[in-house]
């Protein structure tokens, strides 16, 4: 086993004396896309480990190079978390210590990090976190929005799924910050606005390296900007607080006829359902249908 790399720990804070003699889950941040970007204390944990678990074994790969570290490296990622789990917790539990990485950024948002922590957790073995980069909080901090957050992630990607999350979200006071790939930027962004209303938002792509972009408005100004560009690179949505509570009635006909494409549901049974999703009234939505209907909007 390798010279532990840390001085026992509490789980309340660091205290200083012996080396440490049990074995340890480090939980290690690590860039999103600049390799300066990690600090100090990350390079020697990863340096000093047993071994290090990485959601993407070439991504981590490139960063171990950089700075010429030799540990070893195994893949912990969704496909293989139950067995390699099960793996992981079995070296641990042989005085080992591991350093858990994701593919970029702090392990356990969006990535199956989560389940291994929870893992150890449950049988009795220390977690120590090792903090850093994580694009989340950098788009939010150069957004220029205030309030309390809610971290969402990526969204559903099935339509329905996608809708009623996003109409619980628009009675959601905090600032809000999502995860999306490239592909669907534009159709998230143009949902959102249909279904929550032309909010501020900062769209940031490519955080930390050489083609990182920004976009700042109101959702419409930004879809404007962004127009036909050919996005590349994760993004990272920063939506601002609303300005009153609910979902903008005026986006009530937009909601309900990306609802009717795809479900067989009408008249009543449809209406039913997305006054559920919206929290409005049922009356209101189905006058919004019928109104529809009037307009040879819907079948």
């Amino acid at each position: 086993m390798r010279r532990p790399p840390d001085k026992p720990e509490k789980i309340n804070g660091p205290e200083t004396g012996e080396l440490e003699t049990q074995s340890c889950l480090y939980v290690v941040a690590t860039p999103i896309g600049n390799l300066e970007d990690i600090t100090l204390r990350a390079l020697r944990i990863l340096t000093s480990v047993d071994l290090i678990a990485a959601e993407d074994t070439r991504q981590t790969r490139k960063l171990l190079t950089h700075y010429q570290i030799n540990t070893p490296l195994t893949s912990y990622h969704a496909h293989n978390r139950d067995t390699r789990g099960k793996e992981l917790l079995e070296r641990l539990q042989a005085g080992q210590n591991i350093a858990l990485v994701s593919d970029a950024g702090t392990p356990g948002f969006s990535d199956p990090g989560a389940d291994l922590v929870a893992q150890v957790w449950d049988a009795g073995l220390r977690v120590i976190a090792i903090p850093g980069p994580a694009a989340g909080v950098a788009a939010l901090s150069i957004s220029g929005f205030k309030g309390d957050v809610s971290f969402i992630g990526f969204l559903p990607r099935k339509g329905s799924k996608r809708r009623e999350l996003l109409a619980s979200l628009a009675r959601e006071a905090r600032i809000l910050l999502l995860y999306e790939s490239p592909r669907r930027l534009v159709g998230t962004l143009t949902e959102i606005q249909e279904i929550m209303g032309d909010r501020q938002i900062l769209v940031a792509r490519e955080l930390t390296k050489y083609y990182e972009q920004c976009w700042r408005g109101v959702i419409s100004e930004v879809l404007a900007q962004i127009g036909e560009q050919e996005i590349k690179g994760e993004c990272t949505l920063v939506l601002s607080r609303p300005t009153g509570v609910g979902p903008q009635i005026k986006d009530l006909a937009a909601y309900l006829l990306a609802a009717a494409q795809e479900s067989q549901d009408t008249g009543r049974d449809l209406s039913s359902r997305v006054a559920q999703e919206l929290g409005l009234s049922r009356r209101q939505v189905y006058q919004t249908y019928l109104d529809l209907k009037a307009q040879k909007r819907l079948p």
